[in-house]
């Protein structure tokens, strides 16, 4: 061996067993924060989706896991051991409907050590609701529900009031996520991924993905929110993920192994950084470290993170630390940075050409239904039960409460999720009901009982009610009034105004009278079902409930009701004597192909002219508003992109793609079937075999009530189809026209155009929808046509004066955005499955230019929070004497105005009453809180930042809200659009020594 080789053989020898004993390294990974340079925020996270391809439980402990291998309890065990390890570590939790699954099974002495991880700041709760909400198909009061319980959840165990918004995944974000799940929460900030693929190369550009989002006209700067949008994904950069077989290449950096490479990682993270930074403005910038269900083996994670913080920051360059969006949000506030502003919101979203994700927004109409009728049940049996009183045993809502928050998750009530995880969800909501059912039938029958001196009732009377009754199915009142039995009904009012309706119930004779709390008969009316209606009794209640319905009904009883506000009414169905009157029983007309003159159909103000040789609507006329337009309504469906052509994109549960419009013909010369009475005409249309609907107008109503049936969706020619109705006028809306957000604002929307971007047109059909929750209007000089559903759908205005809303889909291809299975729902008994039929409502009215809105607001909040019927039976006549016929929960001298809606009144376990925008009974001491209740409001403000906004709209009118309450008044004030949130004390003797 050559000696200079020799000599540097022993050299080498030297050095490798010098260091054999010394290669441990202790990395620096103290926080800080260095001013002058690019820091670069680390924030571990996992992204944790409460059930998708999964159910939300064996997501949780690990099943099924042939479909994905992701168990979030390993991800908790994880990630709570390597924080103990390193107090300068940190990780982010949000879904607390996962988190409360874990709590639940720790020791005591876990449970000591992760709150003082969360104390400590190491762990931190973001977002903090049950379920990253969607933020296009939920109604606002669910979106509120289930942050509160998540945050009473955190309160409650923890004592922290979480700070900032963590919606990354949600497809599109809307505006009352701004202000009302955001600032009105007491955030001061708000994060996200997903936005329109051309407004992020805008704002990319424009260093504009950090805004300050102002997202109510109404309320303004006063409830605004710091906005952060990340520049790709809710991922790390390329080569920075490290879960267990990520291919991200880690630090190695033991001398004495081989594939040494610490500063060409280093140099990597650097170059990621800069690129970062260039997009940003002040020298902070954010990484999402984690994605869907990492840190399963937490430590592949940190050591990594542990590794990167020590050697950038030793390189010198940048400054990287383990950080939160909290601390993040600081950092920025404390830069005194001018910021752009942004209004509206961001719908639709597109994440490449043609890919436009606005088919959810209709997706799984039924689950969308059910989820909708369960959240109004929901409010109705928390107020019973508070009247009632909270016990400690017996039935409550809490089971409802859970299901119904984890359906708000975003791939939930959306319908994008696998259908036995779509059928999981239901079943959830099925056992709320049930267990909430019961405490309704409870609280009823307490109420209605007459009182003994203990002010306790009798505990005799039994209340059933109808979950089926949509499709006309109703034991008790579908049985036999003999012996002398009648049927008590129970109207409960869960809005804080009087209401007079008619209502419906499904009766199997003719022989009928109905009487109302004085005894006095009132006017009734018998109407046939339809034989869309007929078919789906028979067939879906065999599918839910495993029986053929005993009883055959033949009618619709329909009867007028008038009903106090937060109470109800009581009215009795008996049998008619043979010698006096009974319910009217309804004139029936068919009309087919006629030559008649108009058929007009409304006994009141409103009249709808159909013609008679077409059978289809040609003239509204409004006697008392002297309004007369001439609206047709059609539909037609769109068959659905397969993906076969050079663009590989699919319509499926996500991505409406649509390829051809086909407008529905009548397989045969249209029937027209009127129905007249003295309550209501209704109006039966069979389109063709899976297309029908039943126009009603009610005497005393200036609107039009459209009851569609449609399905099975026909599938045998190999294409999915998605079902659209379409209401034209000759109005001239410029391309105008507006949706609400999440049932509470309404936004300007204009066709083929962005308020942010120039937009440049590639769906001109799928990229003009929105999402509808409350409703959709138009207005020209003279007219609005407002359009209100009964669950979230898509719609739009695609040509000037018409509105159009898809009600239903049946897509046959999947459109590769995850969730790997076609949108293809079908209702199975033991004979055979076929498509699924649904059943909805939507509502029409046409009124003269800025007198829809009250409608819009009243109607859309009654169709929200349905009059609510519970049965009982009477044997005899002696109900009204031994039973409480009438009951309000407000003084009978006072009614809400019917623009004002009681969102929330619940009796809390301590014994407070949390209250939204009411005040009931005598009350002790009032306290302002914020939207979820977990922080008083005046604390809140205190610790709002005041984020400064570019231009002229820092210099805005500042915005007066509501004043405090005075607690001699308990007068409440409320601005436009604000919503205001109260804990109550109740002085308990003086409510109940009456």
């Amino acid at each position: 061996m050559p000696m200079a080789i020799a000599v540097l053989f022993v050299i080498l020898l030297a050095l490798v067993f010098s260091g054999a004993n010394s290669s441990y390294i202790e990395y620096n990974t103290t926080q800080r924060i260095i001013p002058g340079k690019i820091n670069v925020h680390l924030v571990p996270h996992s992204h944790d989706d409460v059930g998708w391809l999964k159910t939300v439980d064996q997501y949780y402990f690990g099943g099924n896991n042939s479909i994905r291998g992701a168990c979030v309890q390993n991800v908790l065990d994880s990630v709570i051991s390597a924080l103990l390890e390193d107090k300068n570590r940190r990780f982010i939790y949000v879904e607390m409907a996962f988190f409360q699954r874990w709590w639940r099974q720790q020791s005591n002495a876990k449970k000591i050590k992760v709150k003082e991880l969360v104390d400590s700041g190491q762990l931190e709760f973001i977002n903090g609701a049950m379920s990253m909400h969607d933020e296009a198909t939920p109604h606002y009061i669910d979106l509120i529900d289930q942050t509160t319980l998540g945050h009473k959840f955190i309160k409650d165990e923890f004592g922290q009031i979480p700070r900032v918004g963590w919606q990354i995944d949600p497809f599109g974000h809307s505006a009352v996520q701004a202000y009302l799940l955001g600032a009105e929460l007491g955030f001061d900030s708000l994060f996200f991924a997903r936005i329109d693929y051309q407004d992020r190369a805008k704002r990319l550009k424009d260093k504009t993905l950090e805004v300050v989002w102002q997202g109510s006209k109404s309320l303004g700067s006063s409830s605004q929110i710091f906005t952060g949008i990340f520049p790709r994904h809710y991922d790390p950069p390329d080569g920075f993920t490290f879960e267990i077989n990520d291919v991200s290449p880690p630090i190695q950096d033991d001398v004495l192994l081989f594939d040494y490479n610490v500063q060409e990682r280093v140099n990597a993270f650097v170059a990621a950084a800069l690129a970062q930074a260039n997009v940003t403005r002040t020298n902070h910038i954010m990484w999402c470290m984690g994605t869907d269900f990492r840190y399963q083996y937490a430590n592949s994670w940190f050591r990594q993170m542990d590794k990167f913080i020590h050697y950038v920051n030793q390189d010198g360059r940048i400054n990287a630390l383990y950080s939160s969006p909290s601390i993040y949000t600081d950092a920025k506030y404390a830069a005194n940075e001018q910021w752009p502003l942004k209004t509206d919101d961001f719908f639709p979203y597109a994440d490449k050409v043609n890919t436009y994700w606005t088919g959810y927004f209709t997706s799984r109409p039924a689950f969308k239904g059910y989820v909708r009728v369960l959240s109004a049940y929901y409010v109705a049996a928390r107020q019973l039960e508070f009247f009632k009183g909270k016990s400690s045993s017996g039935p409550n809502t809490d089971a409802l409460a859970d299901a119904l928050a984890i359906a708000q998750h975003h791939d939930a009530v959306s319908g994008t999720q696998r259908q036995h995880v779509a059928a999981d969800y239901a079943l959830r909501l099925s056992i709320g009901y049930l267990e909430a059912e019961k405490l309704v039938a409870s609280s009823l029958a307490f109420l209605a009982e007459s009182k003994s001196a203990t002010g306790k009732g009798n505990g005799v009377t039994s209340f059933q009610q109808c979950p089926l009754l949509n499709i006309s199915f109703c034991p008790p009142s579908e049985a036999s009034l003999s012996n002398g039995k009648s049927l008590v009904v129970v109207v409960y009012n869960s809005l804080g105004w009087k209401r007079e309706e008619t209502v419906r119930i499904p009766v199997s004779t003719a022989s009928i009278i109905v009487k109302d709390s004085e005894g006095r008969e009132i006017e009734s009316q018998l109407l046939p079902l339809s034989n869309s209606t007929s078919k789906i009794r028979s067939l879906y209640v065999k599918a839910y409930l495993g029986k053929t319905p005993r009883e055959t009904v033949k009618y619709w009883l329909a009867f007028s009701v008038s009903v106090p506000p937060l109470g109800f009414s009581t009215y009795i169905v008996e049998t008619a004597k043979q010698t006096g009157p009974s319910s009217a029983i309804s004139t029936v007309h068919t009309y087919e192909g006629t030559k008649n003159d108009a058929i007009e159909v409304g006994q009141g103000s409103l009249k709808l002219l159909y013609s008679a040789d077409e059978g289809k609507l040609t003239r509204y006329v409004n006697s008392r508003n002297m309004v007369t337009a001439f609206p047709e309504q059609s539909y037609g469906y769109y068959t659905g992109s397969d993906g076969s052509d050079k663009d590989p994109q699919a319509s499926g549960a996500y991505i409406f793609r649509p390829n051809r419009t086909i407008t529905v013909k009548s397989e045969s010369q249209t029937q027209l079937t009127v129905v007249r009475g003295p309550l209501l005409d209704e109006v039966h249309q069979q389109l063709n075999s899976w297309i029908s609907q039943v126009t009603r107008v009610y005497k005393e109503k200036e609107h039009a009530e459209v009851e569609f049936t449609i399905g099975p969706i026909p599938v045998d020619d190999g294409i999915g189809k998605e079902i659209f109705t379409q209401i034209t006028t000759t109005m001239k809306t410029n391309k105008t026209f507006y949706t609400d957000s999440n049932g509470r604002d309404f936004i300007k929307r204009i066709r083929d155009f962005r308020t942010d971007w120039d937009l440049e047109v590639s769906q001109p059909i799928a990229g003009n929808y929105y999402p509808v929750n409350l409703g959709i209007y138009l207005q020209d000089n003279s007219t609005e046509l407002s359009v209100l559903v009964d669950r979230s759908v898509g719609g739009s205005s695609l040509v000037d004066g018409q509105i159009e809303l898809m009600l239903h889909r049946r897509c046959l291809h999947d459109d590769l955005k995850g969730v790997g299975e076609v949108l293809n729902e079908t209702v199975c008994v033991p004979d055979g499955c076929e498509g699924l039929t649904i059943q909805g409502k939507f509502y029409l009215r046409i009124d003269h230019i800025g007198e829809g809105a009250k409608w819009r607001r009243t109607l859309g909040q009654e169709i929200y929070s349905p009059l609510l019927l519970a049965f009982s039976e009477q044997d005899g006549n002696d109900w009204m004497s031994s039973h409480v016929p009438t009951f309000s929960g407000i003084d009978p001298s006072y009614s809400l105005p019917n623009n004002i809606a009681i969102i929330t009144l619940q009796e809390l376990e301590n014994g407070k009453v949390l209250l939204r925008l009411a005040h009931l009974y005598e009350i002790k001491k009032v306290t302002e809180m914020s939207l979820s209740a977990n922080q008083e409001r005046a604390e809140m403000e205190k610790r709002r930042l005041a984020w400064k906004v570019e231009g002229s709209a820092a210099e805005e009118l500042k915005v007066v809200r509501g004043g405090p309450v005075d607690p001699a008044t308990l007068v409440v004030e409320l601005a436009p659009m604000e919503i205001r949130t109260f804990l109550i004390d109740l002085d308990y003797l003086q409510m109940f020594s009456a």
